[in-house]
């Protein structure tokens, strides 16, 4: 869609002075002035979205040149992550509530693309170059937790949600999502979205016209409340000791050769797709022959197979082989595939000829530069290649990145540019972040890997101990080790509340936040007004490391040394260049409560080190230098080189 952000505003130029809108208020974060004690103002809608959008068409186009480099580009991103029914919303009218309902000058509270496009300057003056964005598509309605329903929920990969568009200017979510693309674009910024190609909402656009391509149970069955002794309702399947034996010494061996499968009470519950199909309310029930009702059963987790969670009750898996004997779902036919299904003639190739589509449908109508492939690592090999091989077709630079948790060449081989890596799960244990940084000293880092210590699916690295000391000193070690920085939305304000509670939450966590209560199912906001953010200081971190570029995005580990201290509060680690002429120190104090001193060996000629972050200097004494560090600080020294300048944050 060319010139879409040219139309928009254009279109939203007929609307000035025309909304009759009693109060509108934003954070001022999102503004390009504001005063300094200043954290919320009224404006006018339109006018704010019209002079956002001039000051974006009037600065110099800094679109990324598109290349042949097979997404490589992806090692230079400074990321920030949006989910962007959240990243953008804001309690507008101040009543305290973030609606639901339209505003009555036909605006919205929850985040859309428009108020995505207010956020852009805010996002550059950070050092932002890349957006990654949480699943846009149409969300389903069967099952939905809370009351928006799940993003990872969706209903048509082909659709966008019309949620994430104001509904006053009558253009639509497309024109809106294309002038985002666009000022983006334009921001020297690219952007990254997210899919999912094993799953699909249970009431998937697709289910009418292919009810071969899904699964389907007896209407009948009730879903199992998690217990897999409860026979006769439909979850996970079961399996005995001595079949998770041979299953878990298999998948280990990487031999997939006749897997167990689950007991024939659950094959049972499964029947073939039906040809008559009917919507009841939010779902669809099949009619067999025989008069028999069924219905879309329920996604699980997929591994390990004696996971006994409840089903999901918003997706399903897609039926991705036909096989009369794998007609269930299991871990054999959902992501370990047994090698008696996994074949050429079993391949449901109207569904992977759809599902190879979907990127270039996103390629060549808005023009995106990259994804995020939900549990890329599960899906079939054949299709993975597919997938890479069309959109590179498309966009020889196009970018794929893998939500994967190891760190391995693996991801390389099979075409990713970046994989998720597990630095999240780690870095808040000292111990763990101490063995990781060793590990990068003495291995060469095989795919470039997320260093952050959050995501939407983990607790908050600002509800750490620490609080927003922690996220101060993650963020330094982070924007300095080889690896693509990270922002996942709000990490900067020092959000505490989670997205979600997929991983890394205890029992008790999860008790406390049930799903409707949490921003991934229902409406919510960030703290943008929190007095205690981080976006200044987000911006020098990433200016420094801008300047190092080269030698933060080395791969090898020869460039990384880590530094013994006496005290175990302290890390400090080098990364040094090839020719040995440059080097970086970085010392952190990991007690975000306590404040310590670190005594430190530099090989310098050097008698005085400045912070490049706060410019305070530090004085050698004898043969070390004496480094007060407050609880949570880290400090960023050049060992050999002057001072360096950077810009100052404005807001």
């Amino acid at each position: 869609m060319e010139h879409a952000l040219q139309t928009l505003r254009d279109t939203l130029a007929t609307f000035l002075g025309q909304l009759a809108v009693a109060q509108y208020r934003l954070p001022t974060l999102w503004l390009h002035a504001a005063a300094a004690d200043e954290r919320v103002r009224d404006v006018d809608p339109v006018e704010t979205f019209v002079a956002c959008i001039d000051g974006i068409l009037a600065t110099e186009d800094d679109t990324p040149v598109r290349g042949t480099s097979n997404g490589e580009w992806s090692r230079d991103a400074i990321v920030y992550n949006m989910f962007p029914r959240l990243t953008a919303a804001w309690d507008h009218d101040g009543d305290g509530v973030i609606g639901i309902e339209d505003l009555p000058a036909g605006l919205r509270e929850t985040g859309t693309f428009l108020k995505c496009i207010l956020l852009l300057p805010y996002l550059r003056r950070m050092g932002i170059n890349t957006i990654h964005c949480l699943p846009i598509t149409s969300i389903g309605r069967d099952g939905n937790k809370g009351t928006l329903g799940s993003p990872y929920a969706i209903r048509n990969p082909f659709t966008l949600d019309e949620r994430l568009c104001e509904p006053f200017h009558g253009l639509g979510v497309e024109i809106e999502f294309a002038a985002f693309v666009e000022a983006a674009h334009r921001l020297g910024m690219r952007v990254v979205l997210e899919f999912v190609f094993r799953t699909a909402a249970k009431d998937s656009d697709w289910i009418p016209e292919h009810p071969n391509w899904f699964y389907w149970i007896d209407a009948s069955l009730p879903d199992r409340d998690g217990s897999p002794e409860h026979a006769h309702g439909y979850g996970n399947p079961a399996f005995s000791q001595e079949e998770l034996t041979v299953i878990n010494t298999r998948v280990k061996r990487n031999d997939m050769s006749s897997l167990p499968p689950p007991g024939m009470a659950y094959r049972a519950m499964f029947r073939n797709a039906p040809e008559d199909i009917v919507r009841e309310g939010d779902r669809y029930i099949g009619i067999l022959r025989d008069g028999t009702r069924v219905r879309i059963p329920g996604a699980f987790a997929d591994w390990p197979p004696d996971d006994v969670q409840p089903p999901w009750n918003d997706v399903t898996y897609l039926k991705l082989y036909e096989h009369a004997s794998f007609n269930y779902i299991a871990y054999n036919t959902i992501r370990m595939y047994d090698n008696r299904l996994a074949s050429v003639e079993n391949e449901n190739r109207g569904l992977w000829n759809t599902i190879i589509n979907i990127i270039p449908h996103y390629q060549k109508t808005f023009g995106i530069d990259g994804v995020m492939i939900d549990m890329g690592h599960a899906l079939p090999k054949r299709l993975k290649q597919s997938i890479v091989e069309r959109a590179r077709k498309t966009d020889p630079d196009f970018a794929f990145w893998e939500e994967n948790f190891a760190i391995s060449a693996r991801s390389r081989q099979e075409g990713y540019n970046v994989t998720v890596g597990y630095l999240w799960s780690d870095e808040h244990i000292p111990a763990k972040l101490r063995e990781f940084l060793r590990l990068l000293s003495t291995q060469d880092v095989p795919v470039p890997f997320f260093a952050t210590p959050e995501s939407h699916n983990t607790p908050r690295a600002a509800r750490r101990d620490g609080g927003i000391n922690f996220s101060r000193l993650t963020l330094v070690i982070n924007a300095f080790l080889p690896a693509v920085l990270f922002l996942h939305q709000g990490y900067e304000l020092g959000e505490t509340f989670p997205v979600n509670t997929g991983l890394g939450f205890t029992p008790e966590d999860i008790a406390a936040l049930p799903s409707h209560t949490l921003p991934l199912f229902s409406q919510s906001a960030l703290c943008w007004d929190n007095p205690q953010q981080l976006s200044g200081f987000v911006a020098r971190t990433v200016r420094i490391r801008h300047d190092w570029h080269d030698l933060v995005v080395n791969p090898s580990h020869h460039t990384l040394r880590v530094v013994d201290s006496d005290n175990p509060a302290v890390l400090c680690f080098l990364r040094c260049s090839p020719d040995g002429e440059r080097a970086l120190a970085i010392v952190a104090n990991l007690d975000c409560i306590h404040a310590t001193t670190a005594a430190l060996h530099f090989e310098t000629e050097l008698d005085i080190l400045t912070d490049e972050l706060s410019g305070a200097e530090v004085h050698k004494l004898g043969a070390e230098f004496q480094i007060q560090l407050l609880p949570g600080k880290a400090m960023v020294f050049e060992l050999k080189t002057p001072t360096m300048e950077f810009e100052e944050f404005q807001t």
